[in-house]
């Protein structure tokens, strides 16, 4: 890894499998982002799932993602499957949806 690496603005988008609702997933989603600086959103989506987008910098992002994968989260996580995207900035705090 060189001195750069994570230094530049991504979007991470996470579709996070496993039992995540009314579990607090949200809110300890958004906790976790808002420590690591990042923009975006975490939301519930009708098939279980819960959608997470998160911008700011590459590395911040991929520390939420290794948080999403880990096993200190709220409920049971069975899958984690991420896309990464180029930063758009259109995003402003990080909320709950």
């Amino acid at each position: 890894m060189s001195a750069t690496d994570g230094a530049a603005p991504a979007r991470l988008v996470a579709w996070v499998h496993g039992h995540v609702q009314g579990v607090g997933f949200r809110w300890w989603t958004r906790s976790r982002a808002l420590e690591l600086g990042l923009t975006g959103y975490a939301a519930n989506k009708p098939d279980g799932r819960v959608h997470v987008v998160a911008e700011g910098m590459e590395g911040a992002c991929r520390e939420l993602l290794a948080l999403l994968r880990g096993d200190s989260t709220p409920g049971t996580v069975d899958l984690v499957v991420d896309i990464w995207e180029p930063a758009r900035g259109d995003l402003t705090g990080f909320v709950e949806r």
